[in-house]
């Protein structure tokens, strides 16, 4: 069965703050959620009282599988200068690291403008490398994310699987693999199986919704059963976050998926 990651920016927003947010999840029966950035210095997400996080993370003995690197990793060419996102980067691997936190969500903002497609993935590959050389020892894992262009992100530069992964194989390191999310890959128009088949063991986190709509599994048309048998097919056995916007109370909105995980 796959741990499943309720995002608290999403879901269990009934309870309150994120810490409640947490308790909340637990009591429903997860032992896993996922956030988006923690000092909330970029929207959508908002700022977390850390200590009171990571209280309620330990109380329940819930594990954060992912958050996201801040600033978003808007990388633009000219000009280089990424100093702000290297900043940050400690910032956000520290925070991690006292959540217990194994991962980071990165991604590739609008690309670089004017240059051709291949000199920016090569240019993000640089990017990476610097990245993955200033966090080495820390025990945390970057995850690239490709994202949807037709609906939620126009203008993002990685929109494919396949370039993610061509990222991922430049930077050529064990703490740097690629966020695959099924709800994007499907509004891409993607083919799930051949994309998980080229990617290989490069993905280290899934998330999930459903298309169209971004609610939760059952509110869209994608055969779930179907795309759990490729995920498991795959060879996948990590942590799967719940990235989706619940059509009803947060609870009952993770019903379908948490039957649809248990027989994978």
């Amino acid at each position: 069965m796959y741990q499943l990651a309720p995002n608290i920016e999403l879901l269990f927003t009934e309870a309150g703050d994120y810490h409640d947010r947490v308790r909340a999840a637990a009591a429903a029966g997860f032992d896993a959620v996922e956030m988006w950035g923690p000092t909330g210095r970029d929207a959508p997400a908002k700022p977390k009282d850390i200590p009171a996080l990571k209280a309620a993370l330990q109380e329940t003995g819930t594990q954060l599988t992912a958050q996201l690197a801040e600033p978003r990793t808007q990388f633009m060419i000219p000009p280089k200068d990424h100093s702000f996102f290297y900043q940050c980067l400690d910032e956000g691997v520290a925070i991690a690291q006292d959540l217990g936190c194994p991962r980071m969500v990165v991604g590739s903002g609008t690309g670089f403008g004017g240059s051709k497609r291949q000199t920016q993935l090569d240019e993000l590959i640089a990017i990476y490398e610097k990245a993955i050389a200033q966090i080495e020892g820390s025990g945390i894992t970057l995850v690239l994310e490709p994202v949807n262009v037709r609906v939620d992100h126009p203008g993002s530069l990685l929109d494919r699987t396949s370039e993610a992964v061509y990222v991922a194989r430049g930077v050529n390191s064990p703490n740097f693999g690629v966020l695959y999310d099924i709800y994007h890959s499907a509004v891409e128009g993607e083919d799930m199986a051949a994309e998980l088949a080229n990617a290989g063991d490069i993905v280290k986190y899934v998330q999930l919704a459903d298309a169209p709509g971004r609610g939760e599994p059952g509110t869209g048309s994608l055969d779930w059963a179907e795309k759990f048998s490729v995920l498991r097919a795959s060879g996948y056995d990590g942590p799967i976050g719940l990235e989706y916007y619940p059509t009803t109370e947060s609870a009952a909105s993770v019903a379908f998926v948490k039957e649809a995980a248990a027989s994978a």
